[in-house]
């Protein structure tokens, strides 16, 4: 009778569980957490008498102060700035090259990681006793800024400097999924084997990569994470500010990880118009939405198919009805424009498996794949994956 009551009890949770793990995430606002950040009585007496190097951009913000000018007034010593993708000031289109300056409104020196170098040298960092790194990630692999921070752990081991993350939250952090990345694919868009879509906090991630040893010569960074409050996985954040010119809101943020595979064949994502990354098209194919990419500064200049005529689909309303899409990277889009296309043009271009971290997918779509066969191939190394990132969750 007990072993009857206790498989009753087990089957009970093991269904709540599987439940809880397909409940839709919930949409937050951002006031509703405490950053990293925010929190400088942690923080600002681990940088009194320093001479301090600080990574952020327009995201490192405390309430409506930038961070940086938080700690110029609180009598914090900042000796320079490094700016990651997109600039100090956010300004930048994707992959264009920013370039070493001066912040006009602090007069503080800007060194430039995505310009000349991506990685801080030893010039870079002779006069630095720590680093602040306050960047705000959107949770999948291919946005360079976890690139970024790996590289400036690189060279903080290797100059026994200490770095500080001040976390923020993850707005896709509520899922994992995607191709693993695999050796032979690594590349500023793709440093280490994890998935598309990670699931973690950039706190959590910088943990992850110390301790599987995942920097170069497996040496270890003097790693401090400022962790959120009151912050769960299950959160979709709706971001105050934007993380970079082409993610505009919740909604793009939300479809970038899906979309962003488009980067890699002739397809616009709708850059250079209102909607990028909620809309996609090409000139002829098929589908409801109308758009023409414009030229446009500070985001997408010279975008994929300028002036050119695209028809395709807004995926505004698929976004907004979040609630009823399992939680996943969503594949159905690609290989619509993939069918429709690849046999009057060419469709991939070399970016691809890049992005994708694998040349498999790749192959996969052409050799016909259906999307359920193509998600059935991740799962040996998502299972993989998932053993490893429980180890360095912060929230649960």
């Amino acid at each position: 009778m007990r072993i009857r009551i206790l498989l009753f009890v087990l089957f009970l949770f093991s269904g709540w569980v599987s439940q809880a793990q397909n409940l839709p995430p919930v949409l937050t606002n951002y006031n509703q957490i405490i950053t990293g950040d925010e929190q400088t009585s942690v923080y600002f007496p681990l940088l009194q008498g320093k001479r301090v190097a600080v990574v952020a951009n327009q995201s490192s913000i405390i309430g409506e102060t930038h961070l940086v000018d938080s700690l110029l007034s609180s009598g914090i010593r900042v000796v320079r700035i490094f700016s990651p993708e997109h600039g100090f000031r956010g300004n930048k289109s994707a992959g264009a090259v920013v370039k070493d300056g001066e912040d006009a409104v602090t007069g503080l020196p800007v060194i430039s990681l995505y310009g000349k170098h991506k990685k801080p040298t030893v010039d870079d960092l002779q006069d630095v006793d720590v680093v602040l790194f306050d960047l705000q990630d959107v949770g999948v692999r291919f946005y360079t800024y976890i690139s970024t921070m790996t590289l400036i752990m690189q060279a903080c081991a290797e100059n026994n400097i200490p770095m500080i993350v001040l976390d923020r939250p993850n707005p896709n952090g509520f899922y994992v999924d995607g191709p693993v990345l695999k050796p032979g694919f690594t590349s500023f868009v793709g440093m280490q084997p994890v998935p598309v879509v990670y699931g973690m906090t950039l706190g959590e991630y910088a943990r992850m990569v110390n301790g599987e040893h995942w920097l170069k010569d497996g040496i270890t960074c003097d790693l401090t994470v400022i962790p959120l409050k009151h912050y769960t996985h299950n959160m979709m954040v709706r971001l105050p500010v934007k993380p970079s010119p082409n993610l505009p809101n919740w909604k793009a943020v939300y479809l970038y990880p899906s979309l962003c595979f488009f980067e890699g064949t002739g397809v616009s994502v709708g850059r250079g118009t209102s909607k990028p990354f909620q809309i996609f098209g090409y000139p002829g194919m098929k589908g409801n939405y109308v758009f023409t990419p414009k030229s446009t500064p500070g985001a997408s200049l010279h975008p994929k198919l300028e002036n050119k005529t695209c028809r395709g689909e807004d995926l505004t309303a698929f976004a907004e009805d979040y609630r009823k899409n399992p939680p996943q990277l969503h594949l159905q889009w690609l290989l619509k424009a993939y069918h429709e296309l690849s046999k009057k043009h060419t469709f991939f271009n070399n970016y691809f498996d890049k992005l994708a971290g694998t040349d498999q997918l790749r192959k996969q779509i052409e050799a016909g794949f259906t999307e359920v066969q193509i998600r059935q191939s991740w799962q040996k190394d998502l299972k993989r994956f998932r053993k490893i990132r429980k180890k360095y969750l912060l929230y649960r």
